[in-house]
């Protein structure tokens, strides 16, 4: 049977786009979440989220709130406020061909991340990987803490190209319309649905969640998260999918 794995990102963000994601998790299709541990409401996501059977992972970030390491040791990833350049930053130095991220700092901060989960989790993250950010040095970065601690790293890919988790193949979706997906999110599922195969898994990100006033001051994607969790807890979402040739898979049932 053909496999569909559908992750929510951004666990922590804001309390706004915790309910989104608990939300979307007790409506049934959302069996992955990741966690953004140096951010301050993430303490509130994992309280809504006990008691789910939910598979849990390191959603690494660098560019939103303050790092867990002291700012001072992490130069290239912080403004003089302390916290965390904005994305914005990677994407206009990327743009002239620039990774300022210095290797050894984001290797700290990434460990930082790390730590806070298993103490916040109680557990190895079930799969490990990156927020946002198009860095050289980040990616590499992830890749050495992943492999000291024998986690499993979720590789960066090209878009649409497949990548190996542990054994498996999985396959990103990304939707020919964004325009459409983000009036109607809906149609990327039945996208990814339709061009599933047997012999890949298809994995769906989505980032669900409600608009507060934190959201508002620190993303540009705020609507879309609405729609995406409205689409998420529709009981006729899930049931169309339950009339489909696919099954609901997490990182956990990967081999």
């Amino acid at each position: 049977m053909k496999r569909l794995l559908i992750r929510a990102d951004d666990l922590g963000y804001s309390r706004g786009v915790n309910y989104g994601i608990v939300d979307s998790v007790r409506g049934g299709l959302v069996g992955s979440v990741g966690v953004m541990t140096n951010m301050e409401s993430v303490d509130h996501g994992l309280e809504l989220l006990s008691g789910f059977d939910v598979c849990l992972g390191q959603h690494t970030n660098i560019c939103v709130g303050r790092p867990l390491t002291d700012p001072a040791l992490i130069p290239s990833l912080c403004g003089p406020d302390g916290m965390f350049k904005p994305s914005g930053a990677y994407r206009d130095a990327m743009k002239q061909g620039i990774d300022f991220v210095a290797l050894d700092e984001v290797v700290l901060e990434i460990e930082a991340q790390y730590r806070k989960f298993v103490s916040l989790v109680g557990r190895e993250p079930s799969y490990f990987e990156g927020h946002a950010v198009a860095s050289p040095a980040f990616f590499e970065g992830l890749e050495i803490v992943a492999e000291r601690h024998g986690l499993p790293l979720f590789p960066m890919g090209a878009p649409g190209e497949a990548v190996t988790f542990k054994s498996t193949s999985v396959a990103p979706y990304m939707p020919t319309d964004f325009r459409a997906y983000e009036m109607d999110p809906f149609s990327a599922v039945r996208g990814a649905v339709e061009n599933a195969s047997d012999d890949v898994c298809t994995l769906m990100v989505f980032h669900p969640g409600y608009i507060d006033a934190y959201l508002m001051d620190h993303s540009s994607m705020t609507t879309t998260r609405a729609r995406e969790a409205s689409m998420l807890c529709d009981p006729a979402t899930r049931e169309w999918l339950a009339s489909q040739d696919i099954a609901l898979v997490t990182y956990d049932d990967l081999n």
